[in-house]
Parts: structure tokens; C-alpha cells; sequence
């Protein structure tokens, strides 16, 4: 009887540095370390399974304990090097982390620290897996870690770091290693498998990289299980597809085709043809995913980077250009979104074999599908409201001739408040006038004498080019953009405007007293918030004097719709019974006074609250 098989993967297992494939960076760093004598107390290996760390703590491992050593070329001769090789060394303990996780565990490996190397140079423990360590593990092992015994050195190989604490990780040297690629993979297996004597085809061993993610284990270990198949005849990916439950490239572009030609009848009888021969739901639609990003990778790249991504043949790679042409971009991003949806919808589900069929009928449909997504943006765009939001630099300039609001586009059926309302239609005015002036030179001055449109009225420039009535108008809307009552009160019987545009504001006041307090005092910027509010601008120039002998008096208009509701009880300072008395005393008081000072010019923010509240007045 033969001797016991030993695995591919373990029969190939790298016995020096340079027999590790890829991973230079790492390889450099360890062999300089070696030959520098800069030897780390402590090391933690980390990366995807399969890429070398355990192999490459024991090769590391030898080298240090070589009796030639520490050399970078360990012997592989010496009784140390023949122990690690046969994973029989007296000085070099690997721990399972995952089945030694406890507390205890570390405790143990505490108390044997102590004790020195028997033959060997260091005493050296590879912890495979740390991750699964428990906290309270982690933290017997700190200490130890950070200053550990003379000719102690500790190894951890994890392949998930997170989990790792951060106070174990600083104590370490960290070394990530990398995905392997897909040329050293394939290269790796070319030489196994000619000294093995194994019929494979290139193809295949590119198969088999890519399903490998980068890991060599899980590559030689495949390709140690298609070494059965090897006879007559050389092993072809159609193989490994069987082998693995894949779906052929033939299979998944008869699929595709009917996913695009939107035939879900020939879609449904490829679908069973394919599950009839034992494949899976979840690997059909997977595999289906994997071809449609190469369809996207294909329609979207070079020539050059296609080959290197998609890794395919010359004859796949002219039918995914075929297919191609039928389909843009956004078609087969779709595909992908809706199938990823289907894959999960699979996951969760109790009655596979129905959603696999429903997920063929409905990529199948695809022109349909599209139109109906396209339909769902248009509608979603027009009830976001045709109005696109506007700059403020709209105000800044001079105010152009506007359209009256009758002949302006209708807007979308969404209430607003007042306010909201009448900056849109000012908005949307502006925006038609400036449409106007790009499509014809001609002045709008001239159009209205030419057309006989009489519905074109300039908007007022400034308080002289306008009557009262507009002043008094914006006056008003400006009294009801102040929040502050007893603010709104004081302006309303003490202010007069003079001038109120976009471009200005000028307003005078009976009082210096009050001037004082609105032009450097607490009211200055309440005043200034208003007026920013009205034009929806900032920094409005605000312009508060005293009086005139040529100023012209000006009331506020009355409000034209409905007096909006007063505002939150939060932003109204609350009145108490008492107050309103006191309100009511002060106004007595200031009645019977005489007023011949300028301190009886200005009343309290109390009384003035008050007379708004019940639309009272001074009698003089």
C-alpha cells in the first residue's frame, strides 16, 4: 500500500522567503530585519486567508532558529529547521487562537514564557487566528507583549484586524499581506501542475485564479481536486464549472440574449435547462451578475483593460461586443441593480424556484422596464415643481420691466404662505423678462408700442420715481416683516420711509433717542434682518435719519388678503396680567404728561407691545 497522500497545497508549501509568492514588500522587510539583527519582540501578520501568513511566521521562524542562522537562507538540514518543517519543534509552539481563547489559555502560555529556549536561539510562539481571543485573553497577554522575556518572541496571524485590540496592536510590528494576483496564481499552478504531471488547459487555470479571490491555498487546493478528472482528454473550465456549479459562458450569453431581445419565453426554457442539471438559484443569478459586469466592463472600456478585468477569451470577448451594441449604459446598470435585488430577494426566501423565474420575466422585459423607469423620473422631475431655485444676484441689479402675473406660466399646485408666494412670482417675473431680452434684441419699451401689449408696466425704481401708493405698500410689508412686536410698534407710529428698494432703504425718525437705538443700538439689526427677509438678499444699505423739511408723509397700506396669523408663542415675549397693568399706568402717566422733552418721545417696549396688541394709540 502506498504511503498516506499528503495534499497539494501542503506538498508545495514554501520552505524560504523566496518561495513565497507575491508579498515582496514583506519579504524585503523581514530579510533586511535579519541581516540588520533588528529582530522584533513581537509581529502581527494580517490579510486575506490563504496569502502566507502562517507560512511565512514559520519560515521566519527557522530562519531565526537555523543553527546557521539568523540567516535569510535557512539550511533546512539542521535538527531546528527538520522540527518546524515536520511542525515537531520544541521551541516554536503554534497556538489555535479559535479553540484557546480563554483566559486560562493565556495563563498558560504566561507561566511557560519564563522558562528559557531548550536548543534552539529564540523561543518563539505563532498565535494563528488572535481575533478569536476573548478580551479578558488579550488583556493577560499586555504585559507579556509590551516587554516580554529575553529570546521570546510572539507571532499573531489574523485575518480579520479589527477585531484586534488596539493596545495589542500597538505593541506589534504590523505586516498586511495582499491579495495574491491573478498572473502569479496561474503561474504557481503552470509549475504544480507540470511537476505533477496534470492535463489542465490554460483557461482553466486562469478559472481557476479567478474563483480562488486571490488565495493560494484555495487555488492549489482545486486544482488537488481536478487532478482526478486528469485523463485522455486535458481538464477545461467546462469542467471546473461542472465541478463547481457554475454556468458556462455559452449558457449565461444564450440567457443574456433573451434578457435582451426581450423574450421571456426563451428566457424561461434556458432558465430550466439550466436548473434541470442541479444548479443552484442563487449561483444561476450570481453567475448572471458576474457575466453582466463583464457586459458593462466591455461596453465601458478599452480594449486593453477589458482583457485584463474581464480575463476572457478572444471569441467570448467578440460576443459581449455583439451584445453590446443592443444595449447602453444605463440598460445594463439596471440589469445589475435589479438582479443584486433578486439575489438577496433569493437569500431570504422559502420558495426559491418561484422568484428565480420571477427575476428571469422580469429582466426579460427590459425595454419595458426602462420606459417605466424613464416615465417615474419624468413624473418625480415635474412634481418637484418646474421652478428652479434662483440667485440672489437677481436683486442686485436695476429692476427690469416685468410681466403683469396674469401672463405668466401658471405655477404647481403646492400652497405656500404669502410671503413664499409673492418672492416666487418676483422671481419668476424677472426670469420672463430676462427669457425676452435673449430672444430679441428690441427694447421692451419698443415691443409694447409695436405689439400694442399694454400688459408691460415698469417696476419702481426708487420712492421719486413711483407715487405713494407703492411706497406704502412695501412700507407695509416691511412693518410685517419685523417679528418683534414692540420694534414694529415703535416704526409704525415714529418712522416715515423716504425710500424703499432693492437698492436702499431709507427711513427717518422723530427722535434721536430711537434714531440712536436703530442705527447703532439693539434695533439695528432687527431692522436690517427685515429688510433682507423682504428682498431676499443680504446686506441690504439701510439708511436711518432724522426728518426733513422736504419729506413727504407716508402711511402703511392696508394688507390686501387675509392678515397672516400671529406668530409662534416662542417667538412672542409673554405678557403677565401684571405687566398690562403697569403698561396701562405708564400710558396714563404719559398722557398727562406734558410732551415737551425728548425723553417722552419714546415709550417702552411694554407699551408699545401693548398698544399693538389691542391697536391702541397716544392721545396727545
Amino acid at each position: 500500500m502506498n504511503e498516506k497522500y499528503i495534499p497539494l497545497y501542503r506538498k508545495y508549501r514554501p520552505q524560504t522567503l523566496e518561495e513565497v509568492v507575491g508579498q515582496e514588500h514583506i519579504k524585503k522587510a523581514l530579510a533586511n530585519a535579519i541581516s540588520l539583527n533588528k529582530i522584533s519582540h513581537a509581529y502581527l501578520f494580517t490579510g486575506p486567508r490563504g496569502t502566507g501568513k502562517t507560512s511565512t511566521a514559520r519560515i521566519f521562524a527557522k530562519s531565526l532558529n537555523c543553527k546557521e542562522g539568523p540567516t535569510i537562507h535557512p539550511c533546512g538540514k539542521c535538527e531546528n529547521c527538520i522540527d518546524i518543517t515536520n511542525s515537531t519543534p520544541m521551541d516554536v509552539i503554534e497556538i489555535d487562537a479559535a479553540s484557546n481563547r480563554k483566559v486560562e489559555d493565556a495563563q498558560n502560555i504566561l507561566e511557560k514564557v519564563m522558562y528559557a529556549p531548550v536548543n534552539s536561539r529564540y523561543k518563539i510562539y505563532i498565535i494563528d487566528e488572535v481575533h478569536m481571543l476573548s478580551p479578558t485573553a488579550f488583556n493577560a497577554l499586555l504585559k507579556t507583549l509590551e516587554e516580554p522575556p529575553k529570546n521570546v518572541i510572539f507571532i499573531l496571524a489574523t485575518t480579520e484586524v479589527h477585531k484586534v485590540l488596539d493596545t495589542i496592536k500597538s505593541r506589534c510590528q504590523r505586516y498586511d499581506f495582499k491579495r495574491i494576483t491573478t498572473s502569479d496564481i496561474v503561474a504557481h499552478l503552470r509549475m504544480i501542475s507540470d511537476k505533477e504531471g496534470i492535463n489542465i488547459t490554460d483557461d482553466a487555470l486562469m478559472t481557476i485564479a479567478k474563483n480562488s479571490a486571490g488565495g493560494m491555498r484555495d487555488s492549489i487546493a482545486l486544482l488537488d481536486q481536478l487532478s482526478v478528472l486528469d485523463g485522455t482528454e486535458a481538464i477545461t473550465t467546462d469542467d471546473i464549472n461542472n465541478l463547481l456549479g457554475r454556468l458556462s459562458f455559452d449558457v449565461l450569453n444564450e440567457l443574456t440574449n433573451a434578457i435582451i431581445n426581450s423574450a421571456p419565453n426563451d428566457g424561461i426554457a434556458v432558465l430550466e435547462k439550466i436548473y434541470n442539471s442541479g444548479n443552484e438559484p442563487v449561483q444561476i443569478l450570481t453567475n448572471l451578475l458576474d457575466y453582466l459586469k463583464n457586459l458593462l466592463i466591455v461596453k465601458t472600456c478599452s480594449k486593453d483593460t477589458v482583457t485584463e478585468l474581464t480575463q476572457l477569451n478572444e471569441i467570448q470577448l467578440n460576443a459581449l461586443v455583439k451584445q453590446t451594441e443592443k444595449l447602453e449604459t444605463h440598460q445594463i446598470v439596471f440589469l445589475i441593480d435589479k438582479c443584486s435585488e433578486y439575489i438577496k430577494e433569493l437569500k431570504t426566501t422559502n420558495n426559491p424556484r418561484l422568484w428565480l423565474e420571477v427575476a428571469i420575466i422580469d429582466l426579460s422585459n427590459l425595454a419595458e422596464n426602462t420606459s417605466l423607469l424613464e416615465l417615474q423620473n419624468r413624473i418625480s422631475r415635474l412634481e418637484g415643481g418646474a421652478i428652479q431655485p434662483v440667485a440672489h444676484q437677481h436683486y442686485k441689479t436695476a429692476p427690469s420691466p416685468v410681466l403683469k402675473p396674469e401672463m405668466t406660466r401658471p405655477m404647481p399646485a403646492r400652497p405656500q404662505p404669502a410671503e413664499e408666494q409673492e418672492k416666487v412670482e418676483k422671481i419668476e417675473k424677472v426670469e420672463t423678462v430676462e427669457h425676452h431680452k435673449e430672444e430679441s434684441p428690441q427694447p421692451v419699451q419698443k415691443l409694447n408700442e409695436e405689439s400694442n401689449i399694454s400688459e408691460f408696466t415698469p417696476l419702481p425704481l426708487s420712492s421719486h420715481s413711483s407715487d405713494s401708493n407703492d411706497i406704502s405698500v412695501l412700507w407695509g410689508k416691511l412693518l410685517e416683516n419685523i417679528p418683534n412686536v414692540p420694534t414694529r410698534a415703535l416704526l409704525k407710529q415714529w418712522a416715515n420711509p423716504i425710500e424703499i428698494s432693492p437698492q436702499g432703504v431709507t427711513l427717518t425718525l422723530k427722535s434721536e433717542v430711537l434714531l440712536k437705538q436703530f442705527v447703532e443700538g439693539s434695533k439695528k439689526q432687527i431692522l436690517q434682518n427685515a429688510i433682507d427677509n423682504m428682498f431676499g438678499q443680504q446686506n441690504t444699505h439701510v439708511v436711518v435719519r432724522l426728518p426733513q423739511a422736504d419729506d413727504i408723509k407716508v402711511d402703511a397700506a392696508p394688507p390686501k388678503s387675509k392678515p397672516a396669523p400671529p406668530p409662534p408663542a416662542k417667538h412672542i415675549e409673554a405678557v403677565s396680567p401684571e405687566e398690562v397693568e403697569t403698561a396701562k399706568e405708564e400710558i396714563k402717566e404719559t398722557v398727562l404728561k406734558p410732551k415737551n422733552t425728548v425723553d417722552s418721545l419714546l415709550y417702552s417696549d411694554t407699551v408699545n407691545m401693548v398698544m399693538e396688541l389691542f391697536d391702541g394709540k397716544i392721545i396727545e
